[in-house]
């Protein structure tokens, strides 16, 4: 697709400020376990 993640980062960074975010690939589950660990943790529905 040519998109550039070098910029995607910096242009989520820039919009997001201190706010989390992370890359993912769900389609290959990369980054499925950082976002189940989020939600856990900040969404309170832990173990």
């Amino acid at each position: 697709m040519g998109a550039s993640l070098e910029v995607m980062a910096s242009d989520t960074q820039r919009m997001r400020g201190d706010r989390p975010w992370t890359f993912t690939n769900l389609k290959q589950g990369d980054g499925l376990s950082t976002i189940i660990a989020f939600l856990e943790d900040k969404g309170m529905l832990g173990k």
